[in-house]
């Protein structure tokens, strides 16, 4: 199996900066974790649209945001209406989406597909990469300027996003992740009033 994972996120790229960005990265498939594969301000990367730009360029493309989105129908994934991302990381159709991934991986070389710009502001990073890095599984998130850079290397800038430190006295580092990861889910996971009264 391929054990790199890569993530992009389209912004509003122009489409032929997209398509080039995973090339240079020799990437031949696209999950799409969007839980709407769709674009208010990019219509490019409408679900529809988005697969035939990838199509004449020879990518794959597959629609994952059922199974590794960040919504969720699942009243028990939230908490006073946010999504919680540790109870949907447990969920059984995350872990299935999980193993699609992996089992991708042994024939093609895959981006997961969101939104935002920076990977540390997407669920992308903070939800299903974590997930998988956990898993040894050397992931890179590909950036608007054709750099990558590791869920390592986006973990540290995490820690500083978070005011924490990479190591102290009482804490170790994966402690002190495991809270930056925490506030961070918090900043930008999903909110569903509906489910907060459901909840009450």
């Amino acid at each position: 199996m391929n054990n790199i994972l890569y993530s992009i996120g389209h912004s509003n790229h122009d489409i032929t900066a997209f398509i080039d960005l995973l090339k240079i990265n020799a990437i031949t498939a696209i999950a799409d974790v969007r839980s709407q594969p769709y674009s208010r301000y990019a219509s490019q990367y409408n679900m529809e649209s988005l697969k035939t730009f990838l199509l004449q360029a020879d990518i794959s493309y597959v629609f994952l945001g059922k199974e590794l989105g960040a919504r969720s129908s699942d009243i028990s994934c939230y908490q006073h209406g946010k999504l919680q991302f540790s109870k949907l990381a447990q969920q059984s159709q995350f872990i299935q989406g999980l193993e699609r991934l992996k089992k991708g991986m042994k024939s093609y070389s895959i981006a997961l597909l969101c939104a935002e710009k920076d990977p540390i502001e997407c669920h992308r990073a903070i939800l299903v990469a974590r997930q998988l890095h956990n898993e040894n599984i050397l992931v890179k998130h590909i950036h608007a300027d054709g750099s990558t850079e590791t869920q390592n290397n986006m973990e540290d800038r995490l820690l500083h996003l978070c005011k924490l430190p990479e190591s102290d006295m009482f804490n170790t580092r994966e402690q002190l992740l495991n809270k930056a990861y925490e506030i961070q889910a918090e900043r930008i996971a999903y909110a569903d009033n509906t489910m907060k009264e459901v909840a009450a």
